[in-house]
């Protein structure tokens, strides 16, 4: 589910966008309509097009204590992580691009992307698929990546679980995946379950990756550590998980960053 705080963006102050749930309940009283208005389930995605920059939200801004600065370009864009969405609560206010919140239409929030950006999301563990607008700022939990309006949510299959696990692309008019949707009947095949991780660091110096997991390891978790190439540089990677969902990588991100650590989830 989602709620939101208050940043301050070149002196004007926007509502963004963070999703959680906690309880089985609804933050702050958010959560789906009182009625539905119409069938959810047949609101179309959007069609990918040219719109110029918004003149709002595309600033570097600051939300709970830390600084981010939106790209300036969204070609090449491609990332998996933790999906929540917003709904009654914002309906009809103002997101970060000046645009009111439509609960029902296809839209999402975002920390980095620029405002507006269409994107296709990927369900990972149904293969649902839609495409949406990002017109708002958010999530700012840690551990979210993409903050979607209710209707998007449904479309996806997320509503009743609160966050799912996402791929997120941006498309654009000349993009072939902008008008690779599929519908919710003929989803495709997921061959092999997402899996969920907490990164602790990445290091380009084997020593410093041993010496976290040394450090992690008199916390009592046993993480692993992984060689990989990037780039043509080899890093080391720190890792706890597999972790059975979203809701358990946050209970450990809270218990590490309780201690000192700034744990990243990663789906592979």
């Amino acid at each position: 589910m989602s709620f939101r705080v208050n940043v301050v963006l070149l002196s004007c102050v926007l509502v963004t966008a963070c999703g959680t749930r906690g309880g089985g309940g609804y933050y702050e009283d958010d959560g789906p309509p009182d009625s539905k208005r119409l069938d959810v389930a047949k609101v179309a995605d959007p069609i990918p097009r040219y719109e110029p920059r918004s003149n709002r939200g595309n600033d570097p801004y600051k939300a709970l204590g830390r600084w981010y600065h939106p790209l300036q370009s969204a070609r090449g864009y491609s990332e998996r992580g933790a999906a929540s969405w917003y709904g009654k609560k914002f309906h009809g206010r103002r997101t970060s691009s000046g645009e009111k919140y439509d609960m029902f239409a296809m839209t999402a929030a975002h920390r980095t992307l620029p405002l507006p950006t269409y994107v296709r999301v990927v369900n990972l563990k149904n293969g649902r698929t839609a495409i949406v607008k990002v017109n708002d700022r958010g999530p700012f939990l840690h551990n979210r990546l993409i903050d979607l309006s209710y209707a998007a949510a449904y479309k996806l299959g997320i509503i009743g679980t609160g966050t799912g696990l996402v791929e997120v692309t941006a498309v654009f008019p000349d993009s072939q995946s902008a008008h690779a949707t599929t519908p919710v009947a003929r989803a495709p095949v997921i061959s092999r379950q997402p899996r969920v991780f907490l990164q602790l660091g990445a290091f380009a110096d084997q020593d410093n990756a041993l010496r976290m997991q040394e450090q992690l390891a008199k916390q009592g978790y046993s993480p692993g550590l992984e060689q990989v190439s990037k780039n043509g540089l080899v890093l080391y990677r720190v890792r706890i998980g597999p972790l059975s969902g979203v809701e358990a990588a946050d209970l450990t991100s809270a218990r590490l960053r309780a201690v000192g650590f700034e744990p990243q989830l990663i789906v592979d």
